[in-house]
């Protein structure tokens, strides 16, 4: 697959890694030299510097050829314009990163892909987002929905307490007599070996365990894993950066207190002006006596959203040891990933990730509707809608022909969540979700070409 990466910035840069990753046929235009520099000399794809706007780059990066072009540079502005050029200049599909939201609320009546624009992308809303859906999920580390909620994939560190703890998947499955859930990834603790679970892998203490789960099932799975459902009631942001603005923004209009810290005066000022709703405080959110002055200790929720990764997963310890149930830090490393368990803050969310995956379910192959990798772990979700020339179309989920690096962990039927049977049979028209490591990547997406 020929793509075109325009901004080589940190949505850019990480995009171009997990592709190239891929062998995928990359080029990643950006003006500025030493954006590149690191790229050209790491990865195996090719630079162009110039402006991705010039209609003249975009033919000397072949663009007629393309089958995607990813506009993610800081300007949404440049990326509209880039993607309109690259549709007319022969591209097949078109993706731009922007952060006006409202121009993703109203993308349908205003038709951006008339103009050339197919799909709309914006890293602070898909960020914002996860962060309402974390807290709906409040006991939980790690959530993704499916459907608008028909089937949602939870993640979870497994307590001692944890009734299932020592036992089989097969006999947890036997703890409860309608089963609603099921595992589709483990990671041992300590380790950072993503297992697929099978009958007779055993849970244990201190597993990252991920779970796809229909409606009825999240209950269930607070029941079972020994976790307490909280009602979030008030939340403390740390940041008035877009992402802290749009969240804000978001619980207030859900009921929850806000309170926002910004250290910037002037910024503080204007988010005061522009929420209204919410409690504003200008300071310095690492400053412990701000934080015991503005009770701390009675938020439900802590989330970190500065442009400093280190300044959010402290300010996240700091509160967790002011008896704040539920953390959240902003993070920009990756590597903070490979050690989240053992950092002490509840969850990390990452707009790079994000945006990958909301990017990813375009160069998959098959009819992928949906896609996200699960944090720290080795493995991807992903949705497929099953056509009538499928190979899994009219087959039972026990026939299929499926490798031990993958698992099917629900389908949606007319947009109803079911958690997968042996004896369950795949029809045209189904979503079906499947969890897989990255070499069975292949041999799934042909089951559903």
């Amino acid at each position: 697959m020929k793509i075109i990466i325009a901004g080589a910035g940190e949505v850019g840069f990480h995009l171009a890694k997990l592709l190239s990753y891929e062998s995928q046929d990359i080029t990643l235009i950006d003006p500025v030299k030493e954006n590149l520099y690191h790229a050209d000399t790491h990865l195996d794809i090719r630079t162009l510097r110039g402006d991705s706007t010039s209609i003249k780059i975009l033919n000397d990066a072949r663009v007629s050829e393309a089958d995607l072009v990813i506009a993610v540079t800081s300007s949404e502005t440049t990326n509209i314009t880039i993607s309109v050029l690259s549709k007319q200049l022969g591209a097949k599909r078109t993706i731009a990163r922007i952060a006006n939201t409202e121009f993703i609320e109203n993308q349908e009546s205003i038709g951006f892909s008339k103009f050339g624009i197919d799909e709309l992308i914006s890293p602070e809303m898909l960020a914002s987002k996860e962060i309402e859906l974390l807290l709906s999920q409040s006991a939980f580390n790690d959530s993704y929905e499916f459907e608008n909620g028909a089937l949602t994939m939870i993640g979870v560190t497994l307590p001692r307490t944890a009734s299932f703890v020592g036992k089989s998947v097969k006999e947890a499955s036997h703890i409860l007599p309608e089963i609603h859930f099921m595992p589709i990834a483990i990671q041992r603790f300590g380790t950072q070996y993503t297992l697929i679970p099978r009958e007779d892998t055993q849970y244990k203490e201190g597993d990252q365990v991920y779970f796809m789960t229909s409606q009825d099932g999240v209950e269930e799975l607070y029941k079972l894993t020994g976790k307490t459902k909280r009602i979030i009631k008030n939340v403390m942001i740390l940041g008035g950066s877009n992402i802290g603005r749009q969240t804000a923004t978001i619980l207030s209009n859900m009921g929850i207190n806000v309170k926002l810290l910004e250290v910037n005066s002037n910024k503080a000022f204007d988010l005061a002006d522009a929420l209204p709703e919410v409690l504003v405080i200008n300071g310095d959110g690492r400053n412990v006596e701000l934080l015991q002055e503005e009770n701390i200790h009675e938020m439900d929720a802590f989330i970190a959203v500065t442009g400093n990764s280190e300044t959010n997963i402290i300010s996240c310890l700091m509160a967790k040891s002011k008896s704040v149930n539920k953390t959240i830090a902003l993070v920009e490393n990756m590597d903070y990933f490979q050690i989240s368990h053992s950092i002490g803050v509840d969850t990390l969310i990452n707009k790079k990730l994000l945006a990958a995956n909301n990017i990813f379910r375009f160069i998959r192959k098959g009819e992928v509707v949906a896609m996200t990798k699960l944090n720290s772990m080795n493995a991807e979700l992903l949705e497929f809608q099953v056509k009538p020339n499928s190979a899994v179309c009219d087959k039972l989920v026990k026939d299929i022909d499926l490798t031990r690096s993958a698992i099917i962990g629900g389908v949606v039927r007319s947009g109803e969540g079911y958690t997968v049977v042996d004896d369950l049979k795949i029809q045209e028209g189904d979503r079906v979700v499947v969890c897989c490591l990255p070499k069975a990547i292949a041999k799934v997406e042909k089951l559903f070409l």
